[in-house]
């Protein structure tokens, strides 16, 4: 069983990460007859549900140098999906982002993965993968590829279906100068987002469809653009939790991907400050 240092817990979860985040947590609430669940370390239990994301091991094999145990973990992981702990905390490091001038809001990019699942809700037939059960990640980026909204499918769910829901679910962000901001410019898509009913409701939200029409245009001009959705769905696939759907709750396989989103954008913080 590998051994987890005061070093690799610093690099999973940095201080200023952390900053960001504790704010964020739902508070503990001792009962008044006593008894219960005693506190825990959130930052041990926090650091811990960030190295089964990374490392993609079960609950069960988490390194007992954590401090916590997996029962702990998982449950405390439980809490704070159902608290929305990483949507928020995905918002919280945009609006750091945003504050910068580092969300780029010329154009959003939209587009899917699907990975084998083994059970739960939001599974489906894969159609690419001889009907084999599958989840379907969709990501909605900026035009530099930072994700800004992420959902989960049954991957026999077109991937058109998640557009709306994706494009409603783009945060209000800080800006450097002015209010907040949620509507990029343009919308980039390939062919499988185009309809007419989908021009005209971008159109009504003032947004600018750049989608592919089938057997007119091909692919080849949003390459110069799609490559950076690619790029983030790469970047999210290289947290191992994601690349098997394990999770039997549909909910539990959403919040690492919004957590893996989160870290995602961090890392672009953090190079900031370098």
């Amino acid at each position: 069983m590998p051994v987890v240092g005061a070093d690799l817990s610093k690099r999973l979860v940095p201080d200023e990460l952390w900053e960001l985040a504790a704010p964020l947590l739902p508070s503990f609430a001792a009962r008044p007859q006593g008894g219960g669940t005693a506190p825990c370390d959130e930052r041990a239990v926090f650091t811990a549900v960030v190295y089964a994301l990374t490392s993609g091991c079960a609950w069960r094999h988490l390194p007992p140098t954590f401090g916590t145990s997996p029962a702990t973990a998982h449950r405390r992981f439980t809490v704070w999906t159902e608290a929305g702990l990483w949507r928020r905390l995905h918002r919280a490091v945009l609006d750091e982002l945003g504050a910068r001038g580092e969300v780029d809001w010329t154009s959003a990019i939209v587009d899917a993965a699907s990975v084998r699942a083994k059970r739960g809700s939001l599974t489906g037939p894969n159609p690419v993968d001889r009907g084999k059960k599958g989840s379907k990640l969709h990501v909605l980026s900026d035009a530099q590829g930072i994700p800004l909204a992420v959902a989960v499918s049954g991957a026999n769910m077109h991937d058109s279906l998640a557009l709306k829901p994706l494009i409603r679910g783009i945060p209000a962000v800080r800006s450097r100068r002015g209010p907040r901001r949620r509507r990029p410019v343009k919308l980039r898509a390939d062919k499988a987002y185009f309809s007419a009913e989908h021009l005209a409701w971008l159109r009504e939200r003032g947004l600018v469809a750049r989608i592919a029409r089938p057997g007119i245009e091909s692919g080849e001009r949003l390459g110069r653009h799609r490559w950076k959705i690619e790029r983030s769905i790469a970047w999210l696939f290289g947290y191992r939790r994601l690349t098997v759907r394990y999770e039997r709750k549909g909910s539990h396989f959403l919040a690492f991907l919004g957590l893996a989103a989160a870290l995602t954008c961090y890392k672009k913080l953090a190079k900031l400050a370098t």
